[in-house]
């Protein structure tokens, strides 16, 4: 099972813009989670991109990324875009960078944006000391990364995909 989790703060300078953001969406035919940090307009450009590499490519969501961050770092006006993201489907997950990163974490388990290395640090240890399912193990680590970093909130945004069976 996947989950991913998004908070919903926007921050402008010093400033909170907005407190219910959605960060999280499913793409292609809602068989991709995306999840993303940075300038906001950026990152739903990139998520619309990674939808038409998906449909080109047949769901392939490796080979999409790939053929995105391609895109992202050598084309001229994609190369300004300030996001990074995440993409997964039931059984993967990457990290995605204009600066031509594709990562597929070793544990499956991956943090972006200022609260992302809580969370993700959260997410590791209630996994190997908990009996939390998926989708509560994203929730906590997302409460716990709010209550540290600033620019993270507790106003989630959490989409699952179930593997099937």
């Amino acid at each position: 099972m996947l989950a991913v989790a998004g908070d919903g703060q926007v921050t402008m300078a010093d400033h909170v813009i907005k407190h219910k953001a959605k960060k999280v969406r499913k793409i292609y035919n809602d068989k991709i989670v995306v999840g993303f940090a940075g300038v906001t307009a950026d990152a739903m450009n990139l998520s619309e991109r990674l939808d038409a590499k998906l449909n080109r490519y047949n769901g392939n969501l490796e080979r999409s990324a790939v053929e995105l961050a391609k895109d992202w770092r050598t084309d001229k006006y994609l190369r300004r875009l300030d996001a990074v993201m995440i993409a997964g489907d039931e059984s993967r997950i990457f990290l995605i960078s204009g600066s031509g990163d594709v990562i597929e974490p070793d544990d499956a388990i991956i943090g972006i944006g200022s609260g992302g290395v809580v969370a993700q640090a959260a997410a590791t240890a209630l996994i190997k000391h908990s009996d939390l399912d998926t989708k509560a193990i994203v929730e906590e680590s997302m409460k716990i990364a709010a209550s540290i970093c600033i620019y993270t909130n507790n106003a989630l945004t959490i989409e699952e995909l179930k593997e099937k069976d």
